[in-house]
């Protein structure tokens, strides 16, 4: 059994960082709230040393680009919210890596954000960024191990996720998660 796991949601996702997260357990929980909600850690997650989630993720932040990195400070959903205390760390490492990184919370939302009203609404309660999943699945599992979130971001603000730059922005940030696979597989 390995140490560490990593959760994606997307068999996307899954596929970018499998064999690129060196010793690491990979799972995959599916894509929203609901799925996460009824994923459960294969492994004893008290046996870990660390749990990584990671994938995709909409940007919320005007400065972030498709393909940057995001490491969450905190996750935030309905139920409130949850502080990652080793997401400074994660970030140096994955900036000394030659990434593009960004620091702050990130928001679940249940549902696929693209309305630039309801992006504008999330961004103004701080989060940089939203996915469908991240808080369901830190909450699964902190307590008993250490969790990081990292997102890649697909789209921003300017940049909707139902749009023609979509599919190219998607295969970069596939590609990015790939290539920051190895070092977020290192405990």
């Amino acid at each position: 059994m390995s140490r560490m796991l990593v959760v994606t949601a997307l068999r996307t996702e899954y596929a970018a960082l499998y064999r690129h997260v060196g010793g690491a357990t990979l799972e995959r929980s599916g894509m929203g709230v609901a799925a996460a909600r009824r994923w459960s850690p294969a492994s004893d997650p008290s046996q870990l040393a660390c749990a990584i989630i990671a994938g995709l993720g909409g940007g919320l932040a005007p400065e972030l680009r498709a393909g940057d990195v995001v490491v969450a400070t905190s996750v935030r959903d309905a139920l409130g919210s949850l502080a990652l205390p080793g997401a400074e760390q994660l970030a140096r490492r994955l900036s000394d890596a030659g990434h593009r990184v960004h620091l702050g919370p990130i928001v679940t939302s249940p549902h696929v954000v693209d309305a630039v009203a309801e992006r504008e609404q999330l961004a103004a309660t701080g989060a940089i960024a939203v996915d469908m999943e991240s808080s369901v699945l830190v909450r699964a599992l902190v307590g008993t191990v250490n969790v990081a979130v990292v997102r890649i971001v697909v789209d921003t603000p300017t940049r909707p996720l139902l749009g023609l730059a979509t599919v190219p922005a998607g295969i970069a940030s596939l590609r990015r998660l790939r290539a920051i696979g190895p070092i977020i597989g290192r405990p």
